[in-house]
């Protein structure tokens, strides 16, 4: 009888902890991205990448920070539509619309403020934020 009593009660007890105990990796978002893996959800992929994987990285411009952080940029297929990555947004991405022919591509009025992607030098790219350069 003390057995199962012992037993009984040493089982209620892990049950209770168990429950208590932070899982690792258990820090999935609602896309199922985990962030402690360094993912993020990818509104054009519409999947989970890691930013500092892209092929199209930024390093920030003019910051008064004792450190920098970069971006990443990610074309749709057909090019009409680019995904900005900004750390201090909002939203964690932004998504932004190709205008006309021109190799320009800016936010939608649906944002209070407005973020432009236009190509820098020979092979890389500006993102402004209110006509301001803020990664390149």
């Amino acid at each position: 009888m003390k057995k199962t009593i012992l037993f009984s009660t040493m089982f209620l007890t892990s049950i209770v902890f168990a429950q208590k105990a932070p899982v690792v990796g258990g820090d999935k978002d609602v896309h199922g991205c985990k962030g402690s893996a360094g993912y993020t959800y990818s509104q054009l992929k519409n999947d989970c990448v890691r930013v500092f994987e892209q092929k199209i990285k930024l390093k920030e411009v003019g910051s008064d920070k004792s450190y920098t952080t970069m971006t990443a940029v990610i074309f749709s297929k057909d090019m009409k539509r680019a995904e900005v990555f900004i750390p201090e947004a909002s939203a964690k991405s932004i998504i932004l619309d190709r205008q006309g022919k021109a190799k320009l591509w800016k936010s939608g009025s649906h944002i209070k403020d407005t973020y432009t992607l236009v190509p820098y030098k020979k092979a890389g790219y500006q993102i402004k934020k209110n006509e301001v350069v803020i990664f390149q």
